[in-house]
């Protein structure tokens, strides 16, 4: 018996109590924008579940797409049953034939939401037990680590039955905790780092910095194809690719060779500063962690800090090289980022950067820069571009 339907479990979302229903329908919002691709399925919202209807489409492929949307914590393909046991009972041995194995184990479990329903969970537990007990040829029952746990949930909609269960990602639906704006560059953290940040239903814009034609176009193709590869996840994200050329020159030849990376990392946090007050965003997000590069001190950190207001979201702060790379690889990130083509942090790159850089000397580096007039400028050039779930409806603009 082919699954007629999914079954989609949320958890997280069950605790927000005055607020769920906000949640809830961000989540339906999500998932209907991500199954908008295949025709026919809808998607049907009831208390504490959702129902994808497959209408004939694959279940496989469904499934798949919806283990990428945030907020969803399992989805099981099931079949619909009306509120009679018999109709149960006939479901439930289609569902277990295909399990006919020596060897192979089983046991119901009932879940009646609906207390309507004329019998009580054990009453079903057995009667389809016995039922498929009695028409199949090697099942045995196991009520402790059974092989194949046969799910009965009867609810007001009808009887659901499901053997499978197949992880989500968890967290809660991307658009749900406000904007951030995401310094993403073409190596493995940053993309990380967006995957992390949209996991707490943080929507993402990412702004790159391109140093043309220090860094290439095949550069810059590498962030927009992350860009793309994190739109999976987050639905579209726009990138806005920031022209740094002139503010790199001005660094090299302005300030001491040991600070470039500093005063950079600074000019970086103030454009994506102002993109983020034009864009709504919250806060600025990046792939930071603790100790890695010369730039990701302590004091590194807090003097880059220092000219923002924003707060900045380091998601991966704690984690170390390996553990990045495991994630870069799970959501499908690190052969694009492995590419071997250079990005604005690796020209000019100094023999002996400053790993405990001093406010005083930092500031001091700067003063022979007009700071002001180099963020505005790049600020003002820089451009817009959008990728999408299909990156069917990819354009470009400039800010005014």
């Amino acid at each position: 018996m082919r699954p007629d339907m999914l079954l989609v479990r949320y958890g997280e979302l069950a605790l927000k109590k005055r607020n769920r229903r906000m949640f809830e329908e961000r989540l339906l919002h999500n998932i209907r924008q991500k199954l908008d691709p295949f025709s026919g399925v809808t998607v049907q919202q009831t208390f504490g579940r959702m129902f994808v209807h497959l209408n004939g489409a694959d279940a496989v492929s469904i499934t798949q797409a919806l283990q990428q949307v945030f907020g969803i914590v399992s989805v099981s393909p099931v079949v619909r049953t009306e509120l009679d046991i018999g109709e149960v009972k006939g479901a439930a041995l289609a569902l277990m034939e295909k399990h006919d194995m020596p060897n192979v184990t089983f046991k119901v479990e009932t879940q009646r939401a609906n207390k309507q329903f004329p019998l009580t969970s054990q009453e079903v537990n057995r009667e389809v037990g016995a039922h498929v007990l009695r028409n199949t040829r090697h099942l045995k029952v196991d009520v402790h680590e059974p092989d194949y746990p046969l799910t009965v949930e009867i609810r007001p909609q009808g009887v659901f039955l499901y053997t499978e269960r197949f992880p989500g990602l968890g967290g809660l639906p991307v658009g749900t905790s406000g904007k951030v704006m995401l310094l993403l560059s073409g190596g493995i953290d940053s993309p990380v780092a967006g995957y992390f940040t949209m996991k707490r239903g943080v929507e993402i814009e990412a702004v790159h910095f391109h140093s043309y034609p220090y860094t290439s176009e095949r550069s810059l193709k590498k962030v927009e194809d992350l860009t793309r590869q994190l739109a999976v996840y987050g639905g579209p994200i726009h990138l806005h690719v920031v022209p740094f050329t002139e503010i790199q020159t001005n660094i090299r030849e302005q300030c001491e060779e040991s600070f470039t990376i500093t005063v950079m990392r600074r000019f970086m946090f103030r454009i994506a500063q102002q993109l983020a007050e034009k864009r709504g965003a919250l806060a600025l997000s990046t792939g930071e962690s603790l100790g890695q590069v010369a730039s990701q001190t302590l004091e590194s950190m807090r003097a880059i800090n220092e000219v923002v207001q924003l707060p900045v979201l380091r998601p991966l702060i704690g984690m170390d090289k390996q553990e990045i790379i495991g994630v870069s690889k799970e959501i499908g990130t690190y052969e694009t980022s492995i590419l071997p083509y250079e990005d604005c942090c690796t020209v000019f790159v100094p023999k002996s950067p400053q790993t405990r850089p001093n406010l005083e000397r930092t500031r001091q580096n700067e003063a022979n820069l007009d700071v002001e007039e180099l963020v505005n400028d790049a600020v003002q050039h820089t451009e817009m571009k959008t990728f999408t779930l299909d990156d069917k409806r990819e354009f470009a603009s400039y800010f005014d």
